[in-house]
């Protein structure tokens, strides 16, 4: 595509030349005059403008078309995935009422409602990605606590690490579920880092948001690369590489600063500036 735009810059470009070329000769050998000024002028306009269109429609219009098309696929799929989401809702309630006092059944419906709840949330991160793409995502306004308690929750529920909340009150005016997948990969990275018994603090100081972690941390090349996709400062550990190069695409569409603070064997500090997203 990119290739495509230059040769057709290119073309255009040339075209003007040519027309100005044209519009030099002519008043050289017609002489300069009010009114040959303006037919050649408006000549040089008419063809430009009209060579332009035919350049712009040839490059823009399949893109539209494109964008048009891969919007009704994406609507099509992600209706068809909502459907058995809520299926298997639907029947988990239904079966919760009949199986009674087993604990070993409602374990079992436990861990389905909860991986039924991380599809329903990978479902909704999905039609934002595609939305993003193809127009600008609106912004809300919204209370900063409940929002990271709601997302610390989900990670608690993992029986993993301890989480302390202490954020105060905060309004913010955000993309929330870009924010949301930000502060998620965020706590992940904070837990996938630290021994199972160490405490996650998430802690506001004016507009600084901060998650601290008590885990291996990094020393100061790993701390040079961490933005870097695909860069992973243990390679033992799972995932792909992606979390943080994802937060720092995020906070620099939002206008938040990060800072990322860190010292081996000590446990690493992300610090975010919301003053922003501060409303």
């Amino acid at each position: 595509m990119k290739k495509k735009t230059l040769l057709a810059a290119l073309s255009y470009l040339s075209s003007v030349a040519i027309l100005l070329s044209f519009m030099y000769w002519f008043l050289k050998n017609e002489g300069f005059s009010e009114s040959n000024f303006l037919i050649v002028s408006a000549l040089v306009l008419i063809l430009a403008a009209g060579w332009g269109y035919i350049i712009a429609s040839h490059l823009l219009a399949p893109k539209a078309e494109l964008d048009a098309n891969l919007s009704h696929l994406s609507t099509e799929i992600l209706h068809e995935l909502n459907i058995p989401l809520a299926t298997i809702k639907a029947n988990s309630t239904m079966l919760r009422k009949r199986v009674g006092d087993d604990e070993k059944s409602l374990q079992r419906l436990d861990r389905i409602e909860t991986s039924s709840v991380r599809l329903e949330r990978l479902y909704k991160e999905l039609v934002y990605s595609i939305k993003k793409k193809i127009h600008p995502i609106e912004k809300e306004r919204l209370l900063l606590e409940p929002l990271l308690k709601e997302r610390i929750e989900t990670f608690e529920a993992f029986g993993r690490n301890r989480f302390s909340l202490d954020v105060g009150e905060m309004v913010i005016e955000i993309d929330k579920i870009g924010f949301e997948k930000m502060i998620d990969n965020l706590l992940m990275n904070a837990m996938k880092y630290s021994s199972k018994e160490s405490l996650i603090e998430v802690s506001l100081e004016g507009d600084i948001l901060m998650i601290m972690d008590q885990g291996i941390g990094m020393d100061e090349t790993q701390l040079l690369r961490v933005y870097e996709r695909y860069y992973q400062s243990d390679s033992r550990q799972a995932g792909q590489g992606i979390g943080l190069a994802l937060v720092k695409a995020y906070c620099d569409d939002e206008g938040i600063e990060i800072q990322i603070q860190s010292q081996k064997g000590k446990g690493t500090k992300v610090s975010l500036d919301l003053k922003k997203v501060h409303v």
